[in-house]
């Protein structure tokens, strides 16, 4: 049986687009494991406001023309809307209980058009928390240099929150407004900047500092494994 696997996955914007064709589809490719993204439908609309009912739309036509392969979410916490699951997260929830609320609201959603057994082997919900880049800060040193800070002004978040998925959902102090107040000219160039650290930085690294991107990998690794 071949073992190899795709996995499309379905995006907020060009930043995560670029991380998942440029970093992540050639470290995942020696798993034999191809994937590839596509932005959610709708283009011109902002990043920062993903609602379910456009990422439903093309989950449902992915999952009906590809019955061979396994689809996946990227898009972030941060500025979402409107998604299943969302009314049931608390204000002290930490990034653990956040992310399985939404993953099980999403596949529940499915579940109404597709049945559960088709959904568990084939769809594979993600949602970033807080954002993107929050992966970022899984090397201070890194991430630091490369924007011209102080390391230690990197490191003093992380030791606040204790791993750069914690790293808080609010208007001032969410990783993209943090990343934004210390650059110099104010704005934090994530499709450019934001994809050469994690280049630098390195999917091994983000994994170990990240648990829930981590648990997402290791959730389509499984399924590869699987196929074998």
């Amino acid at each position: 049986m071949n073992n190899y696997i795709n996995v499309i996955a379905i995006v907020e914007g060009k930043t995560e687009q670029n991380f998942i064709e440029k970093i992540l589809a050639p470290y995942l490719g020696f798993k034999n494991i191809g994937i590839r993204a596509t932005q959610v439908s709708k283009p011109g609309q902002k990043g920062g406001d993903v609602r379910f009912s456009r990422v439903k739309k093309d989950l449902i036509i992915h999952l009906k023309q590809q019955t061979d392969t396994y689809i996946t979410t990227f898009v972030d916490y941060y500025g979402i809307k409107e998604w299943p699951g969302l009314n049931l997260i608390k204000e002290n929830d930490n990034p653990e209980s956040i992310s399985i609320k939404l993953n099980e609201g999403a596949k529940a959603e499915i579940e109404s058009v597709f049945s559960k057994k088709v959904i568990e082997k084939r769809f594979i919900p993600f949602v970033a928390i807080h954002e993107f880049e929050a992966l970022l800060f899984s090397h201070p040193a890194i991430l630091s240099e490369s924007i011209g800070i102080k390391e230690i002004t990197v490191k003093e978040v992380i030791d606040e929150f204790g791993s750069p998925e914690a790293i808080n959902n609010s208007p001032m102090t969410a990783p993209s407004k943090r990343l934004d107040g210390w650059c110099a000219n104010g704005k934090f160039l994530k499709t450019t900047m934001g994809i050469n650290i994690a280049k630098a930085i390195g999917i091994d690294l983000i994994r170990e500092k990240c648990l829930l991107f981590n648990n997402w990998l290791k959730k389509i690794e499984e399924i590869q494994k699987s196929e074998i």
